[in-house]
């Protein structure tokens, strides 16, 4: 016998969440044609944990794009599968997660047609996108919302902008006032 056998019952008790439940936001972002040399666009997400900065994102797309809805498009799926990550890295941490992820994107055409799923795509990378999207969608993992390009944060990650634009985007996630905490 290698060691003293632990109940099920017990192995279960180790597993259950603990601690309060959070809730997970994120937003992303897609700038075409930003690498004037190669045609590329970039990718700006950014991931909220209650609120808080947890992780941030911004890459040149592997794909050149000759339209907004494409870049837009990969740009979701990348953070669809980033988020469904930082939820199964949570759960494997023991932390509870508040219901769906919150998901805030700039382009009002691509969360139109991943929300309602009534549309035909002709590129087959940006068909794949469209379908991890809306799956995720689907099987109620996140809410897809629109949000006005100027309060887009992810701005600051996929566009040059000056201090101005920069700390209207940024100075509410540095100087957050929420409800008072209750000792």
């Amino acid at each position: 016998m290698i060691g003293p056998t632990v109940s099920m019952a017990t192995q279960k008790k180790n597993y259950l969440p603990r601690g309060k439940p959070v809730r997970t936001t994120t937003f992303e972002d897609a700038n075409l044609l930003h690498d004037l040399t190669t045609g590329r666009s970039v990718t700006g997400i950014l991931h909220l944990v209650n609120q808080t900065p947890a992780a941030w994102f911004c890459k040149l797309q592997n794909s050149v794009e000759t339209a907004t809805y494409g870049s837009e498009i990969v740009a979701a799926r990348l953070a669809t599968e980033q988020i469904m990550d930082l939820r199964y890295t949570l759960r494997m941490l023991g932390v509870p997660i508040d219901g769906k992820a919150y998901m805030f994107g700039d382009n009002q055409s691509v969360i139109t047609s991943s929300t309602i799923p009534h549309s035909s795509l002709n590129k087959r990378h940006n068909a794949l996108s469209y379908h991890r999207v809306r799956e995720a969608i689907a099987s109620n993992v996140l809410w897809f919302f629109y949000v006005k390009s100027k309060d887009n944060p992810p701005d600051v990650l996929t566009k040059f902008c000056g201090h101005a634009a920069f700390w209207r985007l940024i100075k509410p996630f540095l100087f957050w006032r929420g409800e008072p905490s209750k000792l």
